[in-house]
Protein backbone atom coordinates (compact mmCIF):
# COMPACT_ATOMS: atom_id res chain seq x y z
CA UNK A 1 0.00 0.00 0.00
CA UNK A 2 1.52 3.12 -0.78
CA UNK A 3 0.33 6.65 0.46
CA UNK A 4 1.00 10.32 -0.99
CA UNK A 5 -0.24 13.55 1.15
CA UNK A 6 -1.25 15.64 -1.83
CA UNK A 7 -1.84 18.78 0.59
CA UNK A 8 -1.13 18.81 4.29
CA UNK A 9 2.67 17.69 5.28
CA UNK A 10 3.15 21.03 6.03
CA UNK A 11 -0.02 23.42 6.43
CA UNK A 12 -3.24 23.52 8.16
CA UNK A 13 -6.65 22.94 5.77
CA UNK A 14 -6.67 21.99 2.49
CA UNK A 15 -5.90 18.18 3.82
CA UNK A 16 -6.08 15.37 1.05
CA UNK A 17 -4.26 12.01 1.03
CA UNK A 18 -4.13 9.35 -1.93
CA UNK A 19 -4.19 5.60 -0.46
CA UNK A 20 -2.94 3.29 -3.53
CA UNK A 21 -3.36 -0.35 -2.79
CA UNK A 22 -0.73 -3.14 -4.55
CA UNK A 23 -3.38 -3.60 -7.49
CA UNK A 24 -4.12 -0.07 -8.86
CA UNK A 25 -7.32 1.20 -7.14
CA UNK A 26 -6.85 4.31 -5.22
CA UNK A 27 -9.00 6.20 -2.68
CA UNK A 28 -8.64 9.61 -1.44
CA UNK A 29 -8.86 11.22 2.18
CA UNK A 30 -10.45 14.36 2.20
CA UNK A 31 -10.25 16.81 -0.64
CA UNK A 32 -10.22 20.37 1.58
CA UNK A 33 -10.31 24.11 0.24
CA UNK A 34 -6.48 25.57 1.41
CA UNK A 35 -7.56 28.04 4.23
CA UNK A 36 -5.57 30.47 2.00
CA UNK A 37 -7.34 30.18 -1.32
CA UNK A 38 -8.63 33.61 -2.30
CA UNK A 39 -11.96 31.22 -4.20
CA UNK A 40 -13.44 27.90 -4.18
CA UNK A 41 -11.24 27.75 -7.58
CA UNK A 42 -10.51 24.67 -9.59
CA UNK A 43 -7.27 25.71 -9.60
CA UNK A 44 -6.53 24.14 -6.11
CA UNK A 45 -7.39 20.37 -6.95
CA UNK A 46 -4.61 18.34 -6.06
CA UNK A 47 -3.16 16.66 -9.04
CA UNK A 48 -5.08 13.10 -8.62
CA UNK A 49 -5.72 11.34 -11.83
CA UNK A 50 -9.30 10.16 -12.15
CA UNK A 51 -10.90 13.58 -10.61
CA UNK A 52 -12.67 13.86 -13.44
CA UNK A 53 -14.36 10.49 -13.52
CA UNK A 54 -11.95 9.31 -16.41
CA UNK A 55 -10.21 6.59 -14.41
CA UNK A 56 -12.20 3.55 -12.62
CA UNK A 57 -8.90 2.64 -10.56
CA UNK A 58 -10.53 5.81 -8.00
CA UNK A 59 -12.92 4.00 -6.32
CA UNK A 60 -14.74 7.13 -4.23
CA UNK A 61 -13.95 10.35 -1.85
CA UNK A 62 -14.00 10.08 1.93
CA UNK A 63 -14.70 12.88 3.67
CA UNK A 64 -13.93 12.74 7.55
CA UNK A 65 -16.09 15.91 8.58
CA UNK A 66 -18.32 18.90 7.45
CA UNK A 67 -15.35 21.57 7.36
CA UNK A 68 -14.61 23.29 4.28
CA UNK A 69 -10.50 22.72 4.79
CA UNK A 70 -11.51 18.60 4.80
CA UNK A 71 -14.11 18.86 1.74
CA UNK A 72 -14.68 22.18 0.33
CA UNK A 73 -13.01 20.88 -3.23
CA UNK A 74 -15.76 18.42 -3.81
CA UNK A 75 -17.31 20.81 -6.29
CA UNK A 76 -14.79 20.59 -8.98
CA UNK A 77 -14.57 16.82 -9.70
CA UNK A 78 -16.88 14.45 -11.12
CA UNK A 79 -20.43 13.49 -9.50
CA UNK A 80 -19.86 9.82 -10.58
CA UNK A 81 -16.96 9.70 -8.24
CA UNK A 82 -18.98 8.27 -4.66
CA UNK A 83 -18.05 10.44 -1.82
CA UNK A 84 -18.31 8.69 1.52
CA UNK A 85 -18.81 10.49 4.42
CA UNK A 86 -21.17 10.53 7.87
CA UNK A 87 -24.80 10.45 7.07
CA UNK A 88 -25.56 13.75 9.50
CA UNK A 89 -22.84 15.12 7.84
CA UNK A 90 -23.80 14.86 4.60
CA UNK A 91 -27.26 16.31 5.33
CA UNK A 92 -25.81 19.52 6.74
CA UNK A 93 -23.83 20.08 3.86
CA UNK A 94 -27.13 19.49 1.59
CA UNK A 95 -29.46 21.30 3.89
CA UNK A 96 -26.77 24.39 4.24
CA UNK A 97 -25.75 25.03 0.50
CA UNK A 98 -28.97 26.99 -0.57
CA UNK A 99 -28.01 29.81 1.94
CA UNK A 100 -24.68 29.97 1.12
CA UNK A 101 -22.60 32.36 -0.88
CA UNK A 102 -21.72 31.10 -4.20
CA UNK A 103 -21.81 27.41 -5.50
CA UNK A 104 -21.58 25.66 -2.34
CA UNK A 105 -20.50 21.97 -2.84
CA UNK A 106 -23.03 19.17 -2.14
CA UNK A 107 -21.69 15.89 -1.73
CA UNK A 108 -22.16 13.07 -4.50
CA UNK A 109 -24.27 9.95 -3.32
CA UNK A 110 -22.28 7.17 -1.47
CA UNK A 111 -21.75 5.15 1.48
CA UNK A 112 -22.34 6.12 5.08
CA UNK A 113 -20.17 6.01 7.82
CA UNK A 114 -21.57 3.92 11.15
CA UNK A 115 -19.25 4.20 13.84
CA UNK A 116 -16.72 1.25 14.42
CA UNK A 117 -18.91 -1.14 11.15
CA UNK A 118 -16.50 -1.62 8.77
CA UNK A 119 -16.93 -1.89 4.88
CA UNK A 120 -15.17 -2.94 2.08
CA UNK A 121 -14.42 -1.06 -1.20
CA UNK A 122 -12.28 -2.86 -3.29
CA UNK A 123 -9.05 -4.34 -1.90
CA UNK A 124 -9.56 -1.84 1.09
CA UNK A 125 -11.38 -2.59 4.34
CA UNK A 126 -12.65 0.33 6.16
CA UNK A 127 -13.67 0.87 9.66
CA UNK A 128 -14.70 4.45 10.35
CA UNK A 129 -14.23 6.07 14.35
CA UNK A 130 -16.64 8.49 15.65
CA UNK A 131 -14.41 11.21 17.31
CA UNK A 132 -14.90 14.27 19.33
CA UNK A 133 -14.37 17.37 16.62
CA UNK A 134 -15.82 21.07 16.31
CA UNK A 135 -17.33 20.01 13.20
CA UNK A 136 -20.41 17.54 13.73
CA UNK A 137 -20.67 13.88 12.41
CA UNK A 138 -16.38 13.65 12.57
CA UNK A 139 -14.49 10.28 11.69
CA UNK A 140 -11.05 8.90 11.99
CA UNK A 141 -10.30 5.82 9.26
CA UNK A 142 -8.54 2.94 9.62
CA UNK A 143 -7.84 1.82 6.14
CA UNK A 144 -6.40 -1.67 5.80
CA UNK A 145 -5.24 -3.28 2.54
CA UNK A 146 -2.36 -5.74 1.46
CA UNK A 147 -1.33 -6.33 5.20
CA UNK A 148 -1.02 -2.84 6.31
CA UNK A 149 -3.08 -0.73 8.58
CA UNK A 150 -3.38 3.11 7.74
CA UNK A 151 -4.97 5.34 10.83
CA UNK A 152 -6.13 8.61 9.68
CA UNK A 153 -6.61 10.56 12.57
CA UNK A 154 -8.38 13.38 10.46
CA UNK A 155 -9.40 16.61 12.74
CA UNK A 156 -10.01 15.82 16.76
CA UNK A 157 -9.58 16.95 20.03
CA UNK A 158 -10.56 15.60 23.86
CA UNK A 159 -12.24 18.57 25.05
CA UNK A 160 -15.17 19.06 23.63
CA UNK A 161 -18.59 18.08 24.31
CA UNK A 162 -18.70 14.39 22.67
CA UNK A 163 -15.02 13.73 24.42
CA UNK A 164 -15.87 10.49 25.35
CA UNK A 165 -15.84 9.24 21.97
CA UNK A 166 -11.82 10.10 21.69
CA UNK A 167 -11.53 8.42 25.34
CA UNK A 168 -13.71 5.47 24.20
CA UNK A 169 -11.12 4.95 21.09
CA UNK A 170 -7.71 5.71 22.78
CA UNK A 171 -9.24 3.27 25.41
CA UNK A 172 -9.89 -0.25 23.14
CA UNK A 173 -7.85 1.44 20.00
CA UNK A 174 -7.10 -0.51 16.61
CA UNK A 175 -4.41 -3.23 17.11
CA UNK A 176 -0.92 -3.21 15.00
CA UNK A 177 -1.46 0.58 13.19
CA UNK A 178 1.75 0.35 10.79
CA UNK A 179 1.07 4.29 9.97
CA UNK A 180 -0.72 6.86 11.77
CA UNK A 181 -1.31 9.97 9.77
CA UNK A 182 -1.74 12.41 12.56
CA UNK A 183 -3.37 16.21 12.67
CA UNK A 184 -1.11 18.57 14.61
CA UNK A 185 -2.98 22.02 14.14
CA UNK A 186 -2.15 23.17 17.61
CA UNK A 187 1.73 22.96 17.50
CA UNK A 188 3.54 25.39 17.44
CA UNK A 189 0.17 27.35 18.68
CA UNK A 190 0.42 25.97 22.39
CA UNK A 191 3.46 25.12 24.72
CA UNK A 192 3.78 21.08 24.80
CA UNK A 193 2.23 21.44 28.67
CA UNK A 194 -0.82 23.65 28.03
CA UNK A 195 -4.50 22.83 27.53
CA UNK A 196 -7.15 24.22 26.29
CA UNK A 197 -10.32 25.13 27.96
CA UNK A 198 -13.32 22.70 27.54
CA UNK A 199 -16.46 23.69 26.00
CA UNK A 200 -18.00 23.10 29.71
CA UNK A 201 -15.67 25.87 30.89
CA UNK A 202 -16.70 28.19 27.79
CA UNK A 203 -20.24 27.17 28.87
CA UNK A 204 -19.22 29.01 32.17
CA UNK A 205 -17.51 31.80 30.53
CA UNK A 206 -20.69 32.63 28.50
CA UNK A 207 -23.14 32.10 31.12
CA UNK A 208 -20.84 34.85 33.52
CA UNK A 209 -21.24 37.64 30.20
CA UNK A 210 -24.79 37.02 29.68
CA UNK A 211 -25.51 37.67 33.16
CA UNK A 212 -23.59 41.10 33.33
CA UNK A 213 -25.07 41.83 29.88
CA UNK A 214 -28.08 44.76 30.05
CA UNK A 215 -28.43 44.80 26.54
CA UNK A 216 -28.76 42.55 23.53
CA UNK A 217 -25.79 40.10 23.63
CA UNK A 218 -24.18 38.76 20.52
CA UNK A 219 -21.98 35.39 20.16
CA UNK A 220 -20.61 35.42 17.23
CA UNK A 221 -20.05 31.77 16.05
CA UNK A 222 -20.29 29.25 13.80
CA UNK A 223 -24.01 27.53 13.39
CA UNK A 224 -22.69 24.56 12.27
CA UNK A 225 -20.38 24.10 15.25
CA UNK A 226 -22.76 22.33 17.28
CA UNK A 227 -20.95 21.82 19.95
CA UNK A 228 -20.82 25.79 20.80
CA UNK A 229 -24.51 26.52 19.77
CA UNK A 230 -25.42 23.72 22.66
CA UNK A 231 -22.93 25.77 24.93
CA UNK A 232 -24.63 28.80 23.87
CA UNK A 233 -27.93 27.69 24.50
CA UNK A 234 -27.47 25.97 28.34
CA UNK A 235 -25.60 29.27 29.38
CA UNK A 236 -28.70 30.59 28.39
CA UNK A 237 -31.04 28.41 30.39
CA UNK A 238 -28.66 29.47 33.65
CA UNK A 239 -29.22 32.58 33.22
CA UNK A 240 -32.76 32.90 31.91
CA UNK A 241 -32.22 34.27 28.66
CA UNK A 242 -33.31 33.15 25.38
CA UNK A 243 -31.82 32.45 22.17
CA UNK A 244 -32.60 34.01 18.71
CA UNK A 245 -31.78 32.30 15.64
CA UNK A 246 -32.01 32.92 12.21
CA UNK A 247 -33.51 29.91 9.26
CA UNK A 248 -29.92 29.11 8.36
CA UNK A 249 -28.99 28.04 12.06
CA UNK A 250 -32.57 26.58 12.73
CA UNK A 251 -31.78 24.13 9.32
CA UNK A 252 -28.54 23.37 10.79
CA UNK A 253 -30.00 22.29 13.82
CA UNK A 254 -32.75 20.12 12.45
CA UNK A 255 -30.06 18.98 9.67
CA UNK A 256 -28.24 16.60 12.33
CA UNK A 257 -31.54 14.55 12.82
CA UNK A 258 -30.63 14.70 16.74
CA UNK A 259 -33.80 15.87 18.86
CA UNK A 260 -31.39 16.30 21.82
CA UNK A 261 -30.11 19.47 20.21
CA UNK A 262 -31.71 22.65 20.72
CA UNK A 263 -34.25 23.07 18.14
CA UNK A 264 -36.34 26.29 16.30
CA UNK A 265 -39.55 25.20 18.50
CA UNK A 266 -38.21 24.72 22.06
CA UNK A 267 -39.43 27.17 24.53
CA UNK A 268 -36.34 28.76 25.31
CA UNK A 269 -35.93 29.34 21.85
CA UNK A 270 -36.89 32.24 18.99
CA UNK A 271 -36.47 32.79 15.48
CA UNK A 272 -36.11 36.20 14.04
CA UNK A 273 -35.83 36.84 10.16
CA UNK A 274 -32.91 39.35 9.44
CA UNK A 275 -34.03 41.41 6.47
CA UNK A 276 -31.66 40.07 3.87
CA UNK A 277 -32.81 36.46 4.81
CA UNK A 278 -36.44 37.72 4.45
CA UNK A 279 -35.54 38.61 0.74
CA UNK A 280 -33.58 35.49 0.24
CA UNK A 281 -36.83 33.60 1.53
CA UNK A 282 -39.02 35.26 -1.17
CA UNK A 283 -36.86 34.95 -4.12
CA UNK A 284 -36.12 31.09 -3.95
CA UNK A 285 -39.80 30.79 -2.57
CA UNK A 286 -38.89 28.67 1.08
CA UNK A 287 -42.44 29.62 2.22
CA UNK A 288 -42.54 25.74 3.19
CA UNK A 289 -39.39 25.36 4.56
CA UNK A 290 -40.77 29.27 7.22
CA UNK A 291 -43.67 27.08 7.71
CA UNK A 292 -41.95 24.20 9.48
CA UNK A 293 -39.71 26.93 12.11
CA UNK A 294 -42.59 29.50 13.01
CA UNK A 295 -43.17 27.97 15.97
CA UNK A 296 -41.15 30.39 17.50
CA UNK A 297 -40.88 33.31 15.26
CA UNK A 298 -40.40 37.01 16.28
CA UNK A 299 -40.19 39.85 14.46
CA UNK A 300 -37.53 43.12 15.26
CA UNK A 301 -40.19 44.90 17.30
CA UNK A 302 -40.27 42.01 19.73
CA UNK A 303 -36.80 41.40 19.46
CA UNK A 304 -36.22 44.98 20.76
CA UNK A 305 -38.65 44.50 23.72
CA UNK A 306 -36.80 41.46 24.69
CA UNK A 307 -33.33 42.79 23.83
CA UNK A 308 -32.01 42.75 27.80
CA UNK A 309 -32.77 39.23 28.11
CA UNK A 310 -32.03 37.68 24.96
CA UNK A 311 -28.55 36.61 22.88
CA UNK A 312 -28.68 36.66 19.94
CA UNK A 313 -26.62 34.02 17.55
CA UNK A 314 -24.56 36.60 15.63
CA UNK A 315 -23.87 36.62 12.02
CA UNK A 316 -22.95 39.76 9.84
CA UNK A 317 -26.37 39.50 7.70
CA UNK A 318 -28.17 40.96 11.17
CA UNK A 319 -25.75 44.59 11.16
CA UNK A 320 -28.31 46.45 9.48
CA UNK A 321 -31.46 45.16 11.26
CA UNK A 322 -29.74 46.05 14.57
CA UNK A 323 -29.04 49.32 13.47
CA UNK A 324 -32.17 50.15 12.02
CA UNK A 325 -33.66 49.19 15.24
CA UNK A 326 -31.50 50.96 17.74
CA UNK A 327 -30.21 47.64 19.20
CA UNK A 328 -27.03 48.20 19.52
CA UNK A 329 -27.11 50.38 23.25
CA UNK A 330 -25.76 48.21 25.95
CA UNK A 331 -25.07 45.84 23.58
CA UNK A 332 -22.30 43.29 24.43
CA UNK A 333 -20.13 41.50 21.31
CA UNK A 334 -18.94 37.56 22.33
CA UNK A 335 -16.36 36.47 19.30
CA UNK A 336 -16.52 32.87 19.27
CA UNK A 337 -14.33 31.25 16.53
CA UNK A 338 -10.75 31.11 15.53
CA UNK A 339 -8.65 34.23 16.38
CA UNK A 340 -7.65 33.93 12.46
CA UNK A 341 -10.51 34.45 11.07
CA UNK A 342 -11.23 37.98 12.65
CA UNK A 343 -7.70 39.41 11.30
CA UNK A 344 -8.51 37.96 7.77
CA UNK A 345 -9.00 41.65 5.32
CA UNK A 346 -12.73 40.24 4.16
CA UNK A 347 -13.64 40.91 8.01
CA UNK A 348 -12.17 44.74 7.94
CA UNK A 349 -15.75 46.19 7.24
CA UNK A 350 -17.06 44.30 10.46
CA UNK A 351 -13.89 45.34 12.63
CA UNK A 352 -15.13 49.03 11.82
CA UNK A 353 -18.49 48.35 12.62
CA UNK A 354 -17.46 47.13 15.42
CA UNK A 355 -15.37 50.34 16.70
CA UNK A 356 -17.95 52.82 15.01
CA UNK A 357 -20.95 52.02 17.70
CA UNK A 358 -18.16 51.31 20.67
CA UNK A 359 -19.61 47.45 21.12
CA UNK A 360 -17.60 45.97 23.88
CA UNK A 361 -15.89 43.06 22.41
CA UNK A 362 -14.54 39.51 24.02
CA UNK A 363 -13.40 36.34 22.94
CA UNK A 364 -14.57 33.08 24.25
CA UNK A 365 -13.62 29.58 22.34
CA UNK A 366 -11.68 26.78 22.45
CA UNK A 367 -9.70 24.98 20.01
CA UNK A 368 -11.83 21.82 17.89
CA UNK A 369 -8.19 20.30 18.26
CA UNK A 370 -6.42 18.24 20.62
CA UNK A 371 -3.44 20.35 22.72
CA UNK A 372 0.01 18.35 22.58
CA UNK A 373 -0.20 16.93 25.74
CA UNK A 374 -3.56 14.92 24.06
CA UNK A 375 -1.91 14.36 20.78
CA UNK A 376 1.09 12.50 22.87
CA UNK A 377 -1.82 10.61 24.73
CA UNK A 378 -3.43 9.52 21.38
CA UNK A 379 -0.44 8.69 19.86
CA UNK A 380 0.71 6.21 22.86
CA UNK A 381 -2.87 4.78 22.46
CA UNK A 382 -2.35 3.80 19.53
CA UNK A 383 0.66 2.64 19.23
CA UNK A 384 1.88 2.69 15.90
CA UNK A 385 4.87 1.60 14.31
CA UNK A 386 5.26 4.89 12.95
CA UNK A 387 3.72 8.51 13.05
CA UNK A 388 3.63 10.97 9.37
CA UNK A 389 2.57 14.36 10.69
CA UNK A 390 -0.52 15.75 8.62
CA UNK A 391 -2.67 19.06 8.80
CA UNK A 392 0.03 21.21 10.39
CA UNK A 393 2.40 24.38 10.03
CA UNK A 394 4.80 22.68 12.34
CA UNK A 395 5.81 19.16 11.07
CA UNK A 396 8.97 19.38 12.83
CA UNK A 397 7.35 19.62 16.36
CA UNK A 398 6.28 16.17 16.03
CA UNK A 399 9.64 14.57 16.87
CA UNK A 400 9.65 16.82 20.78
CA UNK A 401 6.49 14.92 21.49
CA UNK A 402 7.41 11.52 19.41
CA UNK A 403 10.34 9.11 18.97
CA UNK A 404 8.93 7.52 15.51
CA UNK A 405 8.27 9.97 13.24
CA UNK A 406 8.72 10.22 9.46
CA UNK A 407 8.06 13.21 7.63
CA UNK A 408 6.84 12.73 4.41
CA UNK A 409 6.50 15.74 1.74
CA UNK A 410 3.34 16.96 -0.33
CA UNK A 411 3.23 15.40 -3.29
CA UNK A 412 5.31 12.41 -2.94
CA UNK A 413 4.06 8.61 -2.78
CA UNK A 414 5.51 6.19 -0.26
CA UNK A 415 4.96 3.05 1.23
CA UNK A 416 3.23 1.54 4.45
Amino acid sequence: MQVCIHRGSKEIGGSCVEVVSDCGKRIVLDLGLPLDAESNDKMYLPNIPGLDGSDNSLLAVLISHPHLDHFGLLGHISGNIPVIMGKDARNILIKAAPFQRGDWTVPALGLNFKSETPFELGPFKITPYLIDHSGYDAYSLLIEADGKRLFYSGDFRMHGRKAKLTEKLMAHPPEKIDILLLEGSTLGRLENHETFPTETEIEEQLATVFAETTGLTLVHTSAQNIDRVVSIFRACKRTGKTLVIDLYTAVVLEATGNKNIPQSDWPEIALYIPENQRIQIKQNQWFNLLKRHLKNRIFIGNLKSISNSSVLLFRPLHIHDLENADLLKNAFYIYSQWEGYWDKEENEYFRDWIDKHKIPKISIHTSGHASPADLKRFAEALAPVRIVPIHTFMPEKYQELFNNVELNADGVYWEV
